[in-house]
């Protein structure tokens, strides 16, 4: 049984965007789907479906293939620079500084 998850049109094409950046590097490496799966101790077709952008497929995995063709420290670069957290968590602290 295949999971189902529904992600709007925007997270698909940042998803496969995702898994098309992960083949590209495999591929710059010269490294095949067989090493690649190997290294990360997931089945081709789960690589295949990374490299597709298919959202059913865990983490986990994604981290595997990176650290397999040797970008594990690029995962760290989501979320680093939160502006956007930064901005409001700077006006809760202003609004809590007026009610002082």
């Amino acid at each position: 049984m295949k999971k189902e998850v529904l992600l709007y049109p925007k997270e698909k094409r940042m998803l496969r965007k995702v898994g098309e950046q992960i083949k590209l590097a495999r591929l710059r490496r010269k490294l095949s789907t067989s090493l690649v799966a190997e290294r990360a101790k997931i089945s081709r077709a789960t690589l295949w479906k990374i490299e597709n952008g298919d959202p059913t497929v865990s983490m986990g995995a994604y981290l595997s293939v990176l650290f397999a063709i040797d970008l594990a420290e690029d995962i760290l670069f989501l979320a680093r620079e939160d502006e956007e957290g930064r901005k409001l968590q700077d006006q809760r602290l202003l609004w809590k500084g007026e009610q002082w």
